[in-house]
């Protein structure tokens, strides 16, 4: 189950999207700015954004079944791939088109103050958001620095959500400055190269997020941390002699696959084997709840190491 945390990060997204949303399609009703236009679509997209990630957290909570053995939980990292592509491909997309149509066909910008108040409100409700998805990844990230969280996090659905609103408040700035330099110089062109800008910072955002997504949908290993500490607990074990390997696999944020290959003990019986394995799964588990399912495999040493020497 998805943690509240991460559900209340989503949610506040999507609210205050939303209403930023209408409030520039309405701004650009009246006064034609295309920045403005560009920002409007910039939220529109965000807000079917956090309602795609809500769905990926829904789909993931599903029970594991005969064909889905493991379960559900890569459909978060899915949708939050797709969430990347929306970005890119709607967001930048229109955002760059408008803004070059504007360039090369400039129209004058009606009623510029109501864009500001509009550009004053959305920094107002997206500030607001942004500081609460930053105070939850903070919580979430523990020690590690903010690029490192987001590099080795297995949660998308935070890091996401944070994405989009530092883009959106960049957005805000670039619309902000593009209307104010139309107005003051009178030369329109100003306002269609923000909306340019603005679809670039969009580009940008959903590259990143594709390429941090991505390694998870393929399948990406426990970080280096977990692995350690399942290495040790192993190694700890007297019927153990050595550990061949340790292959883990996210299979969801909270759901990680385990397959440990251990040469026991020759000395070791049948019996004292069984038991080393119960007492191997139950330790792990409880160290690591995210370890769900755990496979002991064993293995001679020698056998191992002719198989495929590079993995150790």
């Amino acid at each position: 189950m998805a943690p509240p945390s991460r559900k209340k990060v989503i949610f506040a997204a999507l609210v205050g999207n939303f209403l930023i949303a209408v409030t520039k399609f309405i701004a650009f009703f009246f006064t034609k700015s295309s920045a403005m236009l560009s920002e409007g679509v910039h939220s529109l997209v965000d807000t079917g954004n956090e309602v795609l990630l809500l769905y990926g957290l829904r789909r993931a909570k599903m029970p594991p079944d005969e064909r889905f053995p493991f379960g559900h939980g890569k459909e978060v990292y899915f949708w939050s791939f797709i969430v990347a592509i929306l970005i890119f491909a709607v967001g930048a997309g229109v955002s760059i088109y408008k803004g070059v149509h504007h360039f090369l066909h400039p129209t004058p910008i009606q009623s510029p103050y109501l864009n500001y108040i509009v550009l004053a409100l959305a920094m107002l409700f997206e500030g607001a958001a942004w500081y609460f998805a930053l105070t939850e990844f903070t919580k979430a990230k523990g020690k590690w620095g903010y690029l490192k969280a987001v590099k080795r996090g297995k949660d998308p659905s935070m890091f996401v959500v944070l994405f989009e609103d530092s883009a959106a408040i960049l957005g805000i700035v670039v619309a902000f400055l593009g209307i104010l330099m139309s107005q003051i110089t009178s030369r329109t062109y100003y306002d269609g190269m923000a909306s340019i800008v603005i679809g670039l910072i969009l580009a940008g955002t959903a590259a990143w997020l594709a390429y941090e997504t991505k390694g998870l949908l393929i399948g990406e290993s426990a970080n280096k941390e977990v692995i350690q500490g399942i290495r040790k607990i192993a190694g700890s074990y007297d019927k153990i002699h050595h550990i061949n390997e340790i292959l883990t696999l996210h299979m969801g944020p909270d759901f990680i696959l385990l397959n440990l290959s251990v040469d026991f003990d020759n000395t070791a019986s049948a019996g004292d084997i069984e038991k080393s394995i119960a007492r191997l799964d139950s330790e792990i588990k409880q160290v690591y709840p995210k370890i769900k399912r755990i496979f002991v495999e064993a293995e001679d040493r020698r056998a191992t190491l002719m198989g495929d020497p590079d993995r150790f």
